[in-house]
């Protein structure tokens, strides 16, 4: 068992005197540099994580965490770590509270892999290839797993391609050529509609009743570049927010006025590297960047339009010892924000 330790907290709000009593900073040290994270949502399995490493090399690894939130102790089990081709892309666990329903995690890299997590081992379930015909297969940039239909998971890939699988079936559902170049995120709005965002520097919204047409909603202005993350806000499925290659800015678009953002968040002083929306409330959003930083930004509370969101300060913000690459927001304690840099996990209690 590992303990954590208590960082010195370094989180600030615009009003002092509205900071929550349980604020806090929590870390755990993995034993490699963390690549991706992401929280488990089972009611049975609160305040449990799974870290993915970024090592250069053929072999990393994936383990689980467990975070008491009585005790601020992490404690890991040697049992629930397995090895990964390749530095994950992204991760996910099966987007459902039900304990009833398996418990699973989703990896990408060269493949969409499904892993089985039993008390004493984690097994892999199923490898899923869209190239059978070829022992290659083009990487997978990230995925979104479908919290409204769990048999769902929409893939991008560099071939400029996103594919929803049936994991269920294990079997490819449905393959379109998204972009003009590769694609580096996707993420669902809703039932049978997704979006993603490319090299090409545009948002495109895919609806799977129409599989031939797509609605490109922003490009970036920026001539030449590309669109690296996507998040589409769960909780007001009104909103997205993207991120452009070295961009200081996290863009919110409104889907119903395509083309004009709603807002530029611009007080990150590095390029931002993640986003994440808080789930169930969908007003706020946490921003991580280069400038070692992680912004909490309340985008509905504010008197909008706001020109090129100039007048939009964070609510809150923290300053960490390092460049941070990974944010994921508790979706069962909305209190909680999971950030990763270098081989730092740390909780936000905010």
């Amino acid at each position: 068992m590992r303990k954590c330790s208590r960082d010195r907290v370094k989180l600030k709000m615009q009003s002092p005197s509205e900071k929550k009593p349980g604020a806090g900073v929590y870390s755990y040290m993995a034993q490699w540099p963390i690549s991706t994270l992401a929280w488990s949502v089972r009611c049975d399995k609160k305040s449990r994580l799974a870290i993915g490493s970024f090592l250069e090399d053929y072999s990393n690894k994936v383990e689980l965490v467990q975070f008491n939130p009585d005790t601020s102790d992490f404690t890991t089990d040697t049992r629930l770590m397995f090895d990964h081709p390749y530095a994950p892309t992204n991760i996910m666990f099966f987007p459902s509270e039900d304990p009833a329903n398996p418990d699973l995690i989703a990896t990408s890299g060269d493949y969409l892999r499904l892993w089985e997590v039993h008390d004493d081992r984690i097994e892999l379930k199923s490898l899923l290839n869209s190239n059978k015909s070829s022992e290659f297969s083009s990487a997978i940039t990230s995925f979104d797993w479908a919290g409204f239909d769990t048999r769902r998971v929409a893939t991008s890939s560099v071939d400029t391609t996103c594919i929803v699988w049936d994991i269920e079936r294990e079997a490819l559902d449905t393959q379109l050529v998204a972009h003009d170049k590769e694609v580096y995120d996707i993420s669902w709005g809703g039932f049978n509609i997704f979006a993603s965002v490319s090299g090409d520097g545009s948002v495109r919204v895919f609806d799977l009743r129409d599989k031939e047409r797509s609605t490109i909603i922003y490009e970036n202005p920026v001539r030449d570049c590309p669109l690296l993350r996507l998040e589409w806000n769960k909780a007001d499925p009104r909103l997205i927010a993207t991120v452009g290659m070295d961009s200081n800015k996290v863009v919110v678009l409104d889907i119903r006025y395509p083309t004009t953002p709603l807002l530029d968040l611009s007080r990150h002083k590095g390029s931002v590297n993640a986003i994440s929306w808080a789930p169930c409330i969908g007003q706020q959003l946490c921003s991580v960047a280069d400038d070692s930083t992680a912004l909490i930004w309340e985008v509905l509370g504010a008197d909008f339009p706001l020109e090129n969101g100039c007048n939009l300060e964070p609510l809150m913000w923290y300053g960490s010892g390092s460049e941070i690459n990974q944010v994921r927001w508790s979706a069962t304690d909305l209190d909680c924000i999971a950030i990763a840099f270098l081989n730092k996990l740390q909780l936000l209690k905010v």
